[in-house]
């Protein structure tokens, strides 16, 4: 079995098991865990609408903070619409959705898609130098913010190579680059990148609490 075999066969089908399995065991403790009841008196019934409210007004910080969070805002931005375009747009990958999932949908012309790969490789390398050399985002950071950024900018950089036909030989290149995405599917339930499922239920969740208490998220 060659190192593309393995990356296409048992490392894809066990990357995908824990990828549903951990993302599942999340889900159902977030599900389970224990909740204090609230007894205090409620301030306004208006919940629903301040959690829906809260998961589309937390896109920019409030004025207050647009110095100091305003560039780490735009590069979010930046990275998360170039991965998305390189995931989701990019024809190879397209095909690889349908002969799983049995969907197809159009995508770009390659150019673009590698633009969009140059993008976000550049925004999530700014981002790790930026909590690296921010004293207070350092002292923070944990391990898991960097390997959560690690394990975004590996694939984007590895699959980038293989198009272009660079850093060894093509077969040897793909396969790296395939066995790099199943070590971000194997990492995404049980680090940060698990934001991509928990970020609306979070979001929705905190601003119902804070509508209750009366205070405008």
């Amino acid at each position: 079995m060659t190192l593309l075999d393995f990356a296409r066969g048992p490392a894809l089908q066990w990357s995908l098991i824990i990828l549903v399995a951990g993302t599942l065991w999340r889900l159902l403790g977030a599900l389970l865990i224990r909740r204090e009841t609230d007894l205090s008196q409620p301030r306004s019934d208006a919940t629903v609408s301040g959690g829906v409210r809260t998961v589309f007004s937390r896109f920019v910080p409030r004025k207050e903070f647009h110095d100091n969070a305003m560039l780490a805002v735009v590069l979010g931005f930046v990275m998360h619409i170039g991965l998305a375009i390189v995931v989701f747009l990019f024809t190879p990958h397209i095909l690889f959705f349908d002969s799983v999932f049995g969907v197809s949908w159009p995508g770009l012309p390659s150019n673009l898609v590698m633009a969009a790969g140059v993008l976000t490789v550049a925004s999530l390398v700014a981002l790790l130098v930026r909590r690296w050399n921010t004293p207070l985002l350092k002292m923070i950071s944990s391990a898991d913010d960097y390997i959560s950024l690690l394990v975004t900018l590996i694939p984007v950089v590895t699959g980038m190579m293989a198009y272009a036909h660079v850093g060894g030989p093509y077969q040897t290149v793909l396969a790296i680059h395939i066995l790099s995405v199943e070590a971000m599917l194997i990492w995404f339930p049980f680090g940060k990148l698990f934001h991509a499922v928990a970020w609306i239920p979070s979001r929705a969740q905190l601003g119902a609490t804070l509508q209750r208490r009366g205070v405008k998220a």
